[in-house]
């Protein structure tokens, strides 16, 4: 049994997300964790849409995107031979990966930031931050720029 037995990693299934689930598997092979990849569709972003015909579209795109995103980090740890566990959420984001986190027993968040500051961090907030501020468990950050075993991988 290692330091961390369950690792859990948001993932938005970005280019950008791909360093921190990189580090993250790592972190798994030498600590003979599970992966826990985590996807959650933020329900309350798409509140204007019309909720007639166009939900169910726009649901099925969401559901499809989260699929995806969550297939890469599954690959990718099968690739690696490390467990994962694949879990889609709906709510905020930060508060679903605390809550989960927190639920789970999850020993380390992974995630990746964009490195935004200034008046983009303002406007935009940041998942990361809000994450960091509120989980009762360590929070790793990994920058979108860092080089990564998965920016090979196609989107």
């Amino acid at each position: 049994m290692g330091l961390y037995d369950r690792i859990v990693v948001p993932t938005d299934g970005s280019a950008s997300s791909r360093p921190a689930i990189d580090h993250a598997i790592k972190l798994a092979t030498v600590h003979d964790a599970t992966i826990h990849a985590l996807y959650v569709v933020n329900i309350a972003s798409f509140s204007g849409v019309p909720t007639e015909g166009s939900w169910e579209g726009v649901s099925q795109a969401l559901e499809r995107e989260g699929q995806e995103a969550l297939d890469i980090v599954e690959a990718a740890c099968e690739a690696r031979e490390v467990p994962v566990e694949r879990l889609r959420l709906e709510g905020r984001p930060s508060q679903r990966v605390v809550e989960y986190a927190t639920e789970e027993d999850g020993d380390l968040i992974v995630m990746g930031t964009h490195g935004r500051g200034g008046l983009d961090r303002l406007l935009l907030g940041s998942v990361a931050e809000r994450v960091v501020r509120s989980a009762p468990v360590p929070v790793m950050t990994v920058q979108a720029g860092e080089e990564s075993d998965l920016t090979a991988m196609p989107e």
